[in-house]
């Protein structure tokens, strides 16, 4: 049986493990036995060896099917019975050896290999091929958000150089704190919040997320009493841990539980001995409180003290001023003080004269009444010294005041100055456009008469064409571009007749056949090519009046 339980060993719910080898069999045939008792509640004073002998099964009715067990079930219960074994076997030999433990002790070992299989029972795959995949060390890394004490562990794990991969510093993060006693309370923590810290990462049939947790929680409360050593550094914590052995665990079938008085006699001395150290633990925690509060006490009295000490300062210094201005007092009023650091009585010597103690009342009086009227004025004074004050700063005030208000008005001046100076210039801009466009226009209107001029001159030339076109002869044309030609003098031009349009003086006269070359080809004759006026030319003829 220990060879087949040797062989399996839990590891999720899809691994089917220890359900056919170690203890499913004890659950079908022992079902009456202690194993079922020890499986709800575990303690350390009343637990015993469960009975693993395996008996022959009893013959069962005919009616009678026993019920299919859910396989997810099995394995948690398989889980919680294989830690109690484990933690059990690691507190006797922690008692047995000193109970100092380090890496190499074997039931050690196989407690965090169990350890690791419960952490890890129903934990989800990744999603896809491409999400991200879901690592017991995410889920320890949350410990520090509840437990503030927990965050230097967490990142000195984070550091360490022979560590690589996220189990292994799971592996290093379960070693940490089990050596500083806190690996109960840093797992209840995820416990106590598991929905909703736990329910990304686990299963709804998880180990985690069942029940069963809280039992295991309170077999790894049972481990604060024993002191472990780890160098993690130096282990190997990125590797596959190794296989348990279950014949340690498993007693002889020959074995019957309380059967020898010296297992009884060591289960008692080693009740007393972890009552003995949860007391003295208890006790040094309270102890370490006490301290702490009475630190905290001694540093008030240290603080109040040197207040005191302060106070009795300032009221010895106002008692020796007093004893001063009493002794001036009774210097100014005729007694004789002596220093009262002489030993005796100081002698007093007052005048016994009535008109002496007279005078003296009436000074006395008079003194008074000026003290009382200096102190009216002193009162007066302060209290006008007081409102020059409250109008000194009130007039200091209104000062600020009107200083930003000129600054400000100062900035919008030069703003303005700025302003009038770019409008300004362009001002002298346009002014400059506006002359430039003035003499393009008067240039404009100059060209404008021009053209008019000649195009005037160009319809009376056209005129007199129409008019001389069949009867004049080329000198007459010259005539024509003589007298309106402005070379010639105006009264050496002969005078030009209108002529209307129903003038018939001048006959048409046919024009002359063209003269042929010699060649056949007819040779055209017309008018004398004339010069075109120039503008000047034009502009005069226009002056001058028609005749």
């Amino acid at each position: 049986m220990a060879a087949e339980a040797a062989e399996v060993l839990p590891t999720s719910p899809s691994d089917k493990s220890l359900t056919g080898s170690l203890l499913s069999e004890s659950d079908n045939s022992n079902s009456n036995s202690n194993s079922n008792s020890n499986s709800n509640s575990y303690s350390i004073r009343e637990d015993k060896w469960p009975d693993l002998v395996v008996s022959r099964p009893r013959k069962l009715d005919a009616w009678w099917t026993p019920r299919p067990r859910d396989p997810v079930i099995i394995e948690r219960s398989n889980l919680v019975n294989i830690s109690k074994l484990i933690v059990k076997e690691l507190i006797e030999t922690s008692l047995k050896y000193g109970r100092m433990l380090d890496s190499d002790h074997m039931p050690l070992q196989h407690f965090f290999i169990v350890l690791e299989h419960v952490l890890r029972h129903g934990l989800r795959p990744k999603k896809g091929l491409l999400g991200p995949k879901k690592e017991l060390w995410d889920i320890l890394q949350l410990v520090e958000k509840y437990c503030p004490e927990a965050q230097d562990m967490t990142s000195s794990i984070r550091d360490l150089p022979t560590v690589r991969t996220a189990m292994g510093r799971a592996r290093a993060w379960l070693r940490m704190a089990l050596m500083q006693k806190k690996l109960a309370d840093y797992l209840k923590v995820l416990i106590d919040h598991k929905d909703d810290l736990l329910s990304e990462y686990f299963e709804p049939d998880a180990l985690m997320m069942s029940e069963e947790a809280i039992v295991v929680m309170g077999l790894l409360v049972g481990l604060n009493v024993i002191d472990c050593n780890f160098c993690v550094k130096e282990e190997d914590l990125d590797c596959q841990q190794g296989v348990i052995d279950f014949s340690l665990y498993l007693r002889n079938s020959n074995h019957i539980p309380g059967e020898s008085p010296d297992d009884e006699l060591e289960n008692d001395n080693m009740t007393t001995v972890l009552d003995q150290k949860n007391y003295i633990e208890e006790l040094n925690r309270h102890l370490n409180a006490t301290v702490q509060n009475l630190q905290a006490k001694v540093e008030s009295l240290t603080t109040t003290n040197a207040l005191m000490i302060e106070d009795l300062s300032i009221a010895k210094n106002n008692i020796l001023s007093l004893h001063y201005e009493n002794q001036q007092l009774k210097k100014e009023l005729g007694i004789e003080v002596k220093d009262t650091n002489e030993s005796g009585k100081a002698p007093i010597k007052i005048t016994e004269t009535t008109s002496e103690m007279e005078e003296l009342r009436s000074r006395l009086e008079t003194e008074k009444r000026l003290r009382s009227e200096a102190e009216k004025e002193l009162e007066l004074q302060i209290s006008m010294k007081s409102e020059m004050e409250v109008a000194m700063k009130l007039l200091e005030k209104d000062i600020h005041e009107k200083q930003d208000t000129i600054i400000s008005l100062r900035r919008q001046l030069d703003d303005i100055k700025q302003i009038n100076l770019e409008m300004y210039k362009k001002l002298q801009e346009c002014e400059q456009e506006l002359t430039q466009k003035g003499e393009m226009v008067s240039r404009l209107h100059a060209k404008t008469n021009q053209i008019g001029k000649l195009l005037n001159n160009l319809e009376k030339f056209n005129h007199y064409m129409k008019d001389g076109e069949g009867g004049r002869s080329p000198t007459g044309y010259k005539a024509i571009m003589n007298r309106s030609s402005p070379t010639t003098p105006r009264d050496q031009q002969p005078p030009m007749r209108p002529r209307s349009m129903f003038d018939t003086t001048d006959t048409i006269k046919p024009q002359p056949k063209p003269a042929t070359t010699p060649s056949g080809n007819k040779r055209i004759t017309g008018p004398p090519e004339s010069k075109q006026p120039s503008p000047k030319e034009n502009k005069e003829a226009a002056a001058a009046p028609a005749d």
